[in-house]
């Protein structure tokens, strides 16, 4: 089984956060999503991850720092990594074709701005899977049509009239990946394009053409990360499930002077809270100073000073230094405001 990951974006919905980090590599409840994402699948499928291939951009963006990060996480899973580049942007049909090498046999692919609980048991009359979540708005997303079998017999983006309530989420299963690069490398060849971008859709409806057997996987929950908002949204679910699962959140490195906090919270080492209160739904970066503030559900990164501040529905970046009071920032690495 592979696992094959594109993320050659830059992230602009998430911006100022991602004008340094990928988006992939933003941290969510103590964890960058990539890292979350990889993991959560590796640890639901039913067959044994041996590799993981991640599509990523330019490497003045994308550098030597982000490869070895990814080839940590992929060998922390027991699998290889293999590095892929989208240096121009060309759609999701191009990105995955980009990591074509790696498209054969049984197949995961799934977008890194996306975290999930779902059941990963695989329908084995199935030739690929497609992740779904029901949605109360289908107009806005890309939606999957199903036959009176419950077989997938279209995909359309953003109907504009009611056709399914099924979203698909940006998971994908092929049990023989060979079939999808075929049809994808025809989608090219035939210059196919939506928006003028290749699409992993047409390359799907190809294959439904030719009879392949597409299912749904329903998901639990599906908790987007492509902007601020949602983000400290999927930040406070994660740390909802992190502490209904029992894990360890709040580090024993931190000192609480004057202190309470308020969980689920997740809380690095060398943390320092002066008479303060955090959370609940907080998550804070290490070596982070908190002093004469309120600070609730907030995402906090790494090596950041906040004093006198009242803050919610906030995230804050790494190595930032803040003095004053607000409600609701979004603040990038390396920034300074001082009262």
């Amino acid at each position: 089984m592979k696992i094959i990951v594109p993320m050659a974006g830059r992230g602009s919905r998430l911006r100022p956060h991602t004008l340094k980090v990928p988006k992939p590599l933003v941290s969510v409840a103590g964890q960058s999503i990539v890292n979350r994402l990889i993991k959560d699948i590796a640890a639901i499928v039913d067959q044994k991850v041996d590799e993981v291939a991640f599509i990523i951009g330019d490497p003045a963006f994308f550098g030597q720092d982000v490869v070895k990060k990814l080839t940590q996480l992929a060998e922390s899973i027991g699998a290889k990594a293999s590095i892929y580049r989208q240096e121009n942007p060309m759609g999701t049909g191009h990105a995955i074709m980009c990591a074509k090498d790696s498209l054969l046999g049984p197949v995961v692919i799934a977008y890194a701005d996306t975290l999930i609980q779902a059941n990963f048991k695989l329908d084995e009359s199935a030739d690929a899977v497609i992740w779904v979540k029901k949605v109360d708005n289908p107009e806005s997303y890309g939606v999957v049509q199903l036959n009176e079998r419950q077989d997938i017999v279209s995909l359309v983006e953003k109907p504009t009239k009611f056709i399914s309530d099924l979203a698909a989420i940006g998971i994908y299963y092929f049990k023989e990946a060979r079939d999808l690069k075929m049809e994808l490398q025809s989608v090219i060849d035939n210059d196919i394009t939506n928006g003028g971008e290749y699409q992993i859709n047409d390359g799907i409806k190809k294959m439904i053409s030719k009879g392949k057997i597409f299912k749904t996987g329903k998901v639990k929950q599906w908790m987007d990360c492509g902007n601020k908002k949602v983000t400290v949204e999927t930040n406070a679910l994660v740390l909802e499930n992190d502490m209904k699962n029992g894990e360890s959140l709040i580090s024993n490195s931190i000192k609480i002077e004057n202190s309470i906090i308020i969980e689920p919270c997740f809380i690095d080492d060398n943390v320092h809270l002066i008479n303060s209160i955090v959370g609940p739904y907080t998550s804070i970066g290490k070596d982070t100073v908190i002093k004469d503030s309120v600070i609730k559900k907030t995402i906090i990164q790494h090596s950041t000073t906040i004093k006198n501040a009242i803050l919610r529905d906030s995230m804050i970046g790494s190595h930032v230094y803040y003095d004053g009071l607000a409600r609701d920032l979004s603040i990038g690495d390396y920034t300074t405001i001082d009262g």
